[in-house]
């Protein structure tokens, strides 16, 4: 007992012991190396410049201004397509609404002459209205041909 407690009262002993005990260090997995380039494979930017490698300035900003140019072009005929189809379908709108305008006025003239002249009116209630005047006889004919409908025919008595 003498012997637990002394181990317990010296720290020198515990201190001793935990400086004892070493953590073992982990090592991570090798990482495979490059292989040594000779170093005239390797160059700095300025040979690479000397020698042409890169890319200079000017042609970059060439392709980018040709990019630019390429897309501008784009959008030009696109909208040039568009304002033609657009300019196309005016044109058709305008000759269908001209044509809608001679339609009405034909219309327009039919109703007028319907309202106030005579013969129009007796003409359109015969040809419509299928009507006669009291002293008509009517006689419906049959056609001969099973197509057509009987039409009805009227005969004047003068």
């Amino acid at each position: 007992m003498n012997r637990v407690a002394n181990r317990v009262a010296n720290t020198y002993s515990v201190n001793r012991r935990f400086g004892a005990q070493q953590v073992a260090a982990r090592t991570l997995p090798a990482f495979r190396l490059a292989p040594a380039f000779p170093r005239e494979l390797i160059s700095t930017i300025a040979d690479a410049q000397r020698r042409g490698e890169l890319i200079p300035s000017w042609v970059v900003l060439g392709m980018i201004l040709l990019a630019t140019v390429a897309v501008c072009a784009t959008v030009t005929m696109r909208t040039r397509a568009e304002l033609q189809f657009s300019s196309a379908q005016r044109q058709r709108i305008s000759a269908e609404i001209e044509e809608l305008r001679k339609t009405n006025a034909a219309l327009r003239a039919e109703v007028g002459h319907l309202q106030n002249d005579p013969a129009t009116i007796e003409s359109a209630a015969r040809a419509r209205l299928n009507m006669v005047r009291p002293n008509e006889i009517v006689v419906a004919l049959e056609a001969r041909s099973p197509v057509s409908k009987v039409e009805p025919q009227s005969l004047v008595r003068k």
